[in-house]
């Protein structure tokens, strides 16, 4: 008997994660329905990724049920939200058994962490890609936007940058790193930890915020560009990981923190008048947010200094854009 469409969903994505109570029609039916709390909102967010664009074929299929959700959950986490749902479409170039039972648990596990719940979606055949659109809740009015930022905000970074792009370059085999650090990093690559609960935290105190997706000069400059200012950078201040410091130059290094991204870290920026709140906040947090630096009234300025020096972007400074001419 043929193994068809239905079957798939049935067998790897109906009933196969934690169930919310909020849940009144999940997987299985034309259309999911939930319940929202009262006197909140949603916020909607949606990823894809596409093979050979942003993976390639060897990746392990658990780290991409793992990804395309984290990924999802770092664009709510940057505006303050809980995680609730998520819908999942997939193409597939065939029906794998392995690769699909190992895709569904990586999906299920991250899932289930975070406790938000498949409800819909679609399958099909073709070219391998997934999408998945995730909802968040916030209380009514208290999203952050990366439209917020004022000049003397202080910003702030989650943690480290640059790892997902030092594992990329040693997966291309234009660096080597030692065993250790290769398996560091390419996990922080596969199975990116998006910052939920400290998003959520920042509700209230951060004036913008976004996550490191393309770079942190891509995605700083898209709060700059939202908020109508401008942005100092102390480079020194940026925080970078023992493998990316022992594998490549200092010079290298700050180029794989601004410009790679994949790192899914916070940046966000803090009123002067929140900081003493939010230095409470974060008094007795394992993983302290770093503060890089400062916003300026230079509108569209972004100024980057090493040791009191102006540094200058590398020539890739936009960070990753599709349909962009750079190869």
């Amino acid at each position: 008997m043929a193994f068809g469409e239905f079957d798939l969903i049935d067998t790897y994505f109906t009933q196969r994660s934690k169930q919310r109570p909020d849940v009144v029609i999940g997987v299985g039916d034309d259309g999911a329905v939930v319940s929202l709390p009262e006197r909140s909102e949603l916020v909607i967010v949606t990823d894809t990724m596409v093979a050979d664009v942003h993976f390639d074929s060897d990746t392990p299929a658990r780290a991409l049920g793992h990804k395309i959700v984290a990924v999802n959950l770092s664009d709510l986490a940057a505006m303050g939200a809980e995680p609730a749902w998520i819908s999942l479409a997939v193409t597939l170039p065939e029906v794998d058994h392995e690769w699909l039972t190992d895709f569904a648990a990586g999906l299920r596990e991250i899932c289930d962490y975070y406790g938000c719940q498949l409800i819909g979606g679609d399958t099909t055949q073709g070219p391998l890609s997934l999408t998945v659109t995730a909802h968040g809740v916030v209380p009514a009015g208290s999203a952050i936007k990366r439209a917020g930022a004022r000049p003397g905000d202080w910003i702030y970074l989650s943690g480290p940058l640059g790892d997902a792009g030092l594992a990329l370059a040693a997966r291309q085999q234009k660096v080597k790193l030692t065993n250790e650090h290769y398996k560091r990093v390419t996990d922080r690559l596969y199975f990116p930890s998006p910052r939920v609960a400290l998003g959520q935290s920042l509700r209230g105190i951060a004036s913008s915020a976004i996550d490191i997706s393309d770079g942190l000069a891509a995605d700083l400059g898209h709060i700059i560009k939202a908020s109508g200012v401008g942005a100092r950078v102390t480079l020194e201040a940026v925080p970078l990981s023992l493998p990316l410091t022992e594998s490549v130059s200092q010079e290298r290094a700050l180029e794989l923190a601004l410009v790679s991204g994949d790192d899914y870290e916070l940046c966000f920026t803090v009123p002067e008048a929140r900081r003493g709140v939010f230095d409470t906040l974060i008094a007795h947090s394992p993983t302290k947010p770093i503060c890089i630096g400062r916003i300026t009234s230079e509108t569209g300025k972004l100024k980057l200094e090493l040791e009191g020096e102006p540094w200058e972007l590398p020539e890739a400074g936009n960070g990753f854009q599709h349909f962009s001419q750079r190869k």
